[in-house]
């Protein structure tokens, strides 16, 4: 079908960027390496009419939508085959009220752009790992970061939303106003509408926090893991922290002998009273001693970037994940074992744990659910060589099987592929799906916004 753009570009004040474009190519790839889709065009949005705009474009033409901020998920839902692939990131501003403590920021921001204008303030949100994570999707997924154990997920800071719905009307949702669908976007994805501006409420962190990593080798995983485990049971909520078994770089500090050995890796974000940093982290920073120490005081931006290096755009990604209910010994056992024998050097296995403001808020507060499991296990998968992919797949699905009788049977749904509306289901349990779908029904009954972790209307 040959489409004209004509009557979009009479309103449109973005850019409609075609197939012939130059910029369409780069325009429309995503993080992982494995998703090459073609949208008919990539509309760049500048503005909420731009949005209502792009939608009804498609509408009337009967074409796909997807919706891009940041492009970082798995699925690679962000663009489309053949569609409209309504794209935010022009959408970028982020305002700060430093005296009442919001944050406005536009649907395509991300984190790292929201970071810094946050941090000139001496204020933050819990943020996406990587600054290129986009906000909207973050935050429409609940939101994992490091000072979740501190402040809550993403959208426990949330205060409203200004939302596209699928029949071109604008929004608003907050607790005082349409409180249904502010319940639903808190964790329930991109499934009701476009979200072109959020508001938080932002934190005092920093500007200044103790961070890094420790590094130890792959052959005393077992005790830096159990050690871990116990560290955090105890921990301060101030504590945020993950633990990576990752493959050693090749990086002038580690030993030419043991690049691409196994390694396990402990990161560290204390943004407590610095004073006590030293003696909360000592049991973790004496174990061993490390390979390496990397903490130490560093502004809260550096944090967010300490695993941008291995997240590295265009490789081949297969990801899984779960949620855990507990980490036994036994549990340690299969990570390790599993961990030892990874096919690809850019792997990670990364443990996050949970607990502390993430639990203290009522679990049907909102959308997102969980929020008594302890453990955040996410398996990221991640080779160069597309020839490599069904070996990599199959150790990706090996660990996270057996590792299945430690999970809850929900899983943080940024952090899996498309795996069927049965995983979606149980990530939310029977009484919110269904609520979810009620809500699908009433502002997406035609299921126009599906390139996401998907609620069909029809349950």
């Amino acid at each position: 079908m040959s489409l004209t753009t004509a009557p979009l570009e009479q309103t449109f004040r973005g850019q409609v960027v075609r197939p012939e474009h130059p910029d369409y190519d780069a325009l429309r790839r995503v993080f992982n390496g494995m998703i090459d889709r073609r949208p008919a065009i990539i509309a760049r949005c500048t503005s909420v009419d731009d949005v209502v705009a792009a939608l009804d474009y498609a509408r009337t033409n009967e074409l796909v939508v997807s919706i891009r901020a940041g492009g970082h998920g798995v699925t690679g839902d962000a663009v489309c085959d053949g569609g409209v692939c309504i794209d935010l990131r022009p959408m970028n501003r982020v305002h700060v009220d430093p005296e009442g403590r919001v944050a406005v920021v536009e649907g395509g921001a991300n984190w790292g752009e929201f970071d810094a204008a946050a941090q000139e303030h001496g204020l933050a949100v819990t943020g996406g790992r990587v600054p290129d994570t986009g906000v909207g999707g973050l935050t429409l997924g609940s939101g994992s970061g490091w000072l979740e154990r501190k402040l809550g997920l993403t959208c426990d800071s949330l205060l409203a939303v200004e939302l596209v719905t699928a029949s071109g009307d604008v929004l608003v949702a907050s607790e005082t106003e349409r409180p249904d669908l502010f319940w639903g976007v808190r964790g329930g994805g991109g499934n009701f509408g476009i979200v072109t501006k959020f508001s938080f409420r932002l934190h005092p962190v920093g500007p200044t926090v103790v961070g890094g990593m420790l590094l130890h080798p792959g052959f005393r995983a077992r005790e830096v893991t159990r050690l871990f485990r116990d560290f955090m049971a105890d921990a301060p909520e101030d504590v945020g922290a993950g633990l990576a078994y990752i493959s050693a770089p090749d990086a002038p500090f580690v030993p030419e002998f043991a690049r691409g050995m196994p390694m396990v890796g402990i990161i560290v974000c204390y943004a407590g009273p610095p004073d006590q940093a030293d003696a909360v982290l000592q049991p973790l920073r004496a174990f061993g001693p490390p390979i390496q120490d990397f903490v130490g005081p560093m502004p809260y931006p550096a944090v967010q970037k300490l695993l941008e290096p291995g997240s590295q755009h265009g490789k081949e990604n297969y990801w899984k994940a779960d949620f855990l209910a507990d980490l036994p010994d036994e549990a340690i056992d299969i990570l390790v074992e599993h961990t030892q024998r990874v096919p690809s050097t850019l792997s990670q296995t990364v443990l996050m744990p949970l607990g502390g403001a993430i639990a203290r808020v009522p679990e049907d507060a909102m959308a997102f659910g969980q929020r008594s499991a302890a453990w955040n296990l996410h398996i990221l998968s991640m080779w160069e060589d597309p020839a490599d992919a069904e070996r990599q797949v199959t150790w990706t699905r090996e660990l996270h099987a057996a590792m299945r009788p430690y999970a809850t049977g929900g899983a943080y749904l940024n952090f899996i592929g498309n795996e069927g509306n049965a995983r979606v289901r149980a990530a939310f349990g029977d009484e919110k799906y269904a609520r979810l779908v009620a809500l699908k029904r009433r502002y997406d009954p035609h299921n126009v916004f599906h390139l996401n972790q998907n609620i069909p209307p029809e349950g």
